[in-house]
């Protein structure tokens, strides 16, 4: 019989799919503005790698695809060094649709973005 994964080691095994498999991932992190502030397309690449990790944490591989990603940007995400903590959480799965929140926090406590994201 084989070994049942929590949901946290799960979806740990996915993040490992996407960086061996996807050219994206790998490089998400680092890239900044010309402001050298965190860049908003690297932020919009998380809600869609965040919404994705949140429906695998329901004990789902194959995550499915995007029909919707949505960011809202209200604070400086901050410079590099500086630590911004995402949350994603899955909302809600139907029979063909699941729904996502991330948002982010800077390291003063702001809320820096949030984002929601429909596969």
């Amino acid at each position: 019989m084989a070994k049942q994964l929590s949901p946290k080691a799960f979806t740990r095994s996915v993040v490992r799919a996407f960086m061996k498999d996807s050219g994206l991932e790998p490089r998400l992190l680092g890239e900044n503005n010309r402001l050298k502030t965190i860049h908003g397309g690297t932020l919009a690449s998380l809600v869609d790698l965040g919404g994705s990790l949140a429906v695998a944490s329901t004990g789902r591989f194959a995550t499915g695809v995007s029909t919707d990603l949505n960011v809202t940007y209200l604070s400086p995400g901050g410079k590099e060094g500086d630590i911004l903590k995402g949350t994603a959480t899955c909302d809600k799965i139907g029979k063909t649709l699941a729904f996502t929140t991330v948002t982010f926090t800077n390291s003063k406590g702001q809320l820096a973005a949030r984002g929601s994201h429909t596969k």
